[in-house]
This record gives structure tokens, C-alpha cells and sequence, in this order.
């Protein structure tokens, strides 16, 4: 004990390294020292050992069985690393040989959240607040599946009550302001950032297109953009009534709308050509600590073989087609795609499907990949940008179509594009084959990818939105000059293209 009490103080310390040795000298005089594995599985964990804690805590449940607290570490320890199953079960046991404690229940509800399942949240969220109805936490969870499902009066309901009793939780205070908008927010922070950013932000979920283009007209909004175009959430109607005298699209559709009432589309082909790449994120800002070689995951977190050469593509099933696959595979949805594998001579231990993952983990797992393989008939998107942030080289065959050309123009703006962009299916499994066999050219194509993470234009927010800033005086001058739209290609030149007034 007097061990487990050193380890304890270490731990408080955040010496976690002297902490973990403490706790084993304890296991080496008493194997069955529960309060030493609880606790150096708690350290692990901490320290990112995430197969060693699921070890200890293993380790105690042989011990106890029916122990809460341990059932609770172990399913919050599966649910940090995504592993869904694993986790559901512990808090399920939990639930079992506990009463009247609402923990299992908010776990379960952020659980069932990530996976899309609304109904079981909302449920587990109102045993919260049955067994405790002060509970702020089930509040602002249920009220984030409420916005999720699209019932935002709820949503805005639980959260008002929420900061009725908890004054001072600013969560709450932020989910509410961003209850509204154009279409549901989704309560995620960037709904919340942007809002904050904003000179001014205008709720318009609420009303007509009418309104809304009524508003925007008495407003004077000189551009107006369409982040939408022709999908889930998307208001066309307020464009096609032209509340304003320049309207754009970017983004969101990866086409063309054809409507006569869209001026101009940004993009990097064609149109309102921008430098680099049309694609904007931040992850220089945002996602910066995987760069940093402790935040490297190990294989063995997600079940992966570390003597094995690992493909990858992050994209959605319906982006796969049967030439990309016989491709890859020398035909495929989940069930059906490991049955064509297997008539293609793939076994099924080769084929790894993973969970979906919080952006920030979905990018330290992308590093462990050795080469991704994108859709050429839709292709990677964000998922492509994600892709060469974890420092991951990237295969990818441009088509003729805007969505078939995104990857390959994601790829230029690293400075890497003409070693990863094909030009024939052909050429794309050759350049795939050629590079699993020569590892050291694979190894120092990605050791290149790591190094210009933060200098080149890809990953330049600053950089890009000021060029995007050059597009629309452009704009705002051809128009105040008489002429119509046309299109035309964004220099750097600040006498051409001034990025301010």
C-alpha cells in the first residue's frame, strides 16, 4: 500500500512515468492488489497506453466482477479510442449492478450520440433527469440530440432550463446562441466559432425564403454565398430570388448549379480560379498537436498489424465503384464488399473496417496508414485534406467532373501533386504496387509530406483568405464598373487583385 500511496502522489503530481513505476512495484509484492491495477490503469490510460489499461482494468473486473467505478474506466476507455462495442457493455453491466446513479446513462447517451442512434440518447438522457432533474449535463446532451434530429425548440427548451440552473455554464449559454442559424446547428464548436467570429450574425432558420430574402436585400449584403448548393439543408429559393447583386457558390456542391441566378462558383480549375486550391480548412490552427511525436498512436490501439503494408481509404462506401475495387483488390457495401473480396482471393482478415472517429483521432489514425487510396469517381474531400495533414501520401486518378478533381487538386497544393496524381486506372495500381514494395521511396515520400505540413499553401488559412478576399473585390468592381460576371483567375498581384479596400 504504501507503494499504491507513492504512485497516488506522483499521479496528482502528473509525474505519470514515476507513477506507473510505483503502482508495478506494488503489483510485484501483491498480484492481487486491486487498488494497484485500478490505478495503473488509470495512469496508463492517461499516458495513452490504451491496450495496457484495458489490461489492468481486465485485471480488477477478474477480481470484482460487479466493481461500478471500474466497469465505468473500462467503457470510458473504449469509448475515447472508439471502440463501440467494448464500451456499450461496460456501461450496459454498469447500469446492472448500480441504481440510482445517472453516470452509466450520460455515458451511454454521448455513445449513442456518436452513433447517430438519437432515440436511445434522448431515452438515457431523460433517465438522467429522472433520476436527478437538475442535471445540466442531461440537459445540454439531450438538447444536442434534439438539434440533431431537427426539433430545435426543444433543443432550445433544454438548454434555457439548463442555464436556469447553472447560471455560469457556458455551454449552455453557446449551444443556445447557436440553436438557430439558416438551417438546425449542429452543436458543434465551429457553429458556436464562427457565430462568435461574425461582425454580425443573423438567425434566419426561422423564416420564409421570402423573409429571409426580403432581409438580406434591406441589409445590403453586396455578396451573397451559398455554402449549400443542391444539398441536405440547402435554400435555393432565397438565391433565386436574387436578394443580392452578387451571388456565389463554394463549397458544399462540387459541381456546377446551372442556375442563371448564381454568378460566379470558386473553385481552382475554372470560373473565379483562386491560387493553390479552392479547398479551405484549418488545421494549422486547429489540429496542430499531431505533428507532435507524442501524440503518435500505436498499432496495436486499433487492432492493426505493424508487419503488414496498410491501405487505406477514408471515404465513404457509396464513392466506391467496381473498377476502383477490382483495382484494388485484382468487386464491392460492407456485407457485399468483403463477399467479392473473398471471390477475388482477399481473405477477410485483410479487409479492416474501423469505427467512425472524432476528427482529432480520425487524423492520428491516419498516420499509421502507408499509403491512401482515393475514389477516383468521387473523390476524398475533407477526408482528403485530412489525409496529407497526418502526413499520409495519397493515390489519386482526376476525371473529368469537379468532384472527381478535388483530391488531385488538394495534392498540387502540397507541392507534392505530380508524384501522387495518375493519369490511367492502369498507372494508379502500378504507382500503388510500386510504391508498397520500394519502402524507402514510400518513407521519404512521406517523410516530404511531413515536412511542408506547415508551409505549404494547403494548410495557409491566412494565406488562402486573403486570396478569397482578392475574388471578391474582383467581383464587387466588375459589377460597380458595369460588366458582367465573367471569369477570371486570382493573382497574388496586390495591384490587380487588392486584398483590401
Amino acid at each position: 500500500m504504501a507503494f499504491v500511496l507513492l504512485g497516488l502522489v506522483y499521479y496528482e503530481q502528473g509525474n505519470l512515468e514515476m507513477a506507473i513505476r510505483n503502482y508495478r512495484r506494488a503489483i510485484a509484492r501483491d498480484a492481487e492488489c486491486f487498488e494497484a491495477y485500478s490505478n495503473l490503469g488509470n495512469a496508463l490510460r492517461d499516458a495513452g497506453r490504451v491496450q495496457e489499461a484495458i489490461h489492468c482494468y481486465d485485471h480488477c473486473i477478474s477480481f470484482q466482477p460487479d466493481h461500478p467505478q471500474i466497469l465505468s474506466n473500462l467503457g470510458n476507455t473504449y469509448m475515447e479510442r472508439n471502440m463501440m462495442s467494448g464500451d456499450a457493455q461496460c456501461y450496459n453491466l454498469n447500469l446492472a449492478v448500480t441504481t440510482g446513479i445517472s453516470v452509466p446513462f450520460t455515458n451511454l447517451a454521448v455513445l449513442y450520440m456518436q452513433q447517430g442512434n438519437y432515440r436511445l440518447a434522448i431515452s438515457c438522457c431523460n433517465e438522467v433527469l429522472r433520476i436527478n432533474p437538475m442535471a445540466t449535463d442531461g440537459l445540454v446532451n439531450r438538447g444536442i440530440t434534439y438539434v440533431e434530429s431537427g426539433k430545435v425548440n426543444e433543443a432550445m427548451q433544454d438548454y434555457t432550463r439548463a442555464i436556469a440552473i447553472s447560471p455560469t455554464r457556458a455551454d449552455a449559454h453557446e449551444l443556445l446562441a447557436s440553436a438557430y442559424m439558416m438551417s438546425p446547428n449542429d452543436g458543434t464548436e465551429w457553429g458556436i466559432h464562427i457565430q462568435y467570429e461574425a461582425e454580425h450574425f443573423i438567425d434566419v432558420s426561422s423564416l420564409t425564403f421570402d423573409l429571409t430574402a426580403r432581409m438580406i436585400n434591406e441589409d445590403q449584403i453586396q455578396i451573397l454565398i451559398d455554402l449549400n448548393g443542391y444539398t441536405k439543408g440547402g435554400r435555393s429559393e432565397i438565391f433565386a430570388m436574387q436578394p443580392a447583386p452578387i451571388q456565389v457558390s463554394y463549397m458544399g456542391f462540387p459541381g456546377t448549379t446551372g442556375a442563371t441566378y448564381i454568378d460566379y462558383m470558386i473553385t481552382d480549375e475554372k470560373l473565379v480560379h483562386l491560387p493553390h486550391c479552392y479547398f479551405v480548412n484549418d488545421y494549422k490552427q486547429k489540429n496542430r498537436n499531431v505533428l507532435y511525436p507524442n501524440s503518435q498512436p500505436k498499432w496495436s490501439d486499433y487492432g492493426l498489424p505493424e508487419d503488414k503494408f496498410i491501405f487505406a481509404c477514408f471515404n465513404q462506401l457509396n464513392k466506391m465503384d467496381p473498377e476502383i475495387f477490382t483495382t484494388w483488390g485484382e468487386e464491392a457495401l460492407r456485407i457485399s464488399l468483403v463477399t467479392d473480396a473473398a471471390a477475388q482471393g482477399l481473405q477477410q482478415n485483410q479487409i479492416i473496417f474501423t469505427d467512425v472517429a472524432m476528427k482529432q483521432e480520425h487524423i492520428k489514425r491516419c498516420s499509421l496508414v502507408d499509403l491512401s487510396l482515393d475514389t477516383p469517381l468521387y473523390n476524398a474531400h475533407t477526408t482528403g485534406t485530412d489525409v496529407p495533414w497526418a502526413g499520409l501520401p495519397m493515390i489519386t486518378l482526376p476525371l473529368e467532373k469537379m468532384a472527381t478533381r478535388v483530391a488531385g487538386s488538394l495534392c498540387l497544393a502540397t507541392g507534392l501533386g505530380d508524384e501522387m496524381i495518375v493519369s490511367s486506372m492502369k498507372e494508379y495500381q502500378e504507382k500503388a504496387v510500386s510504391l508498397a514494395l520500394n519502402r524507402p521511396k514510400l518513407k521519404n515520400l512521406t517523410n516530404r509530406h511531413k515536412a511542408v505540413r506547415m508551409s505549404c499553401p494547403l494548410f495557409d488559412t491566412a494565406h488562402w483568405v486573403r486570396n478569397l478576399e482578392r475574388s471578391y473585390f474582383k467581383m464587387w468592381n466588375l459589377y460597380c464598373s458595369g460588366q458582367h460576371p465573367q471569369h477570371f483567375k486570382v493573382t497574388e498581384n496586390d495591384s490587380e487583385f487588392p486584398f483590401d479596400r
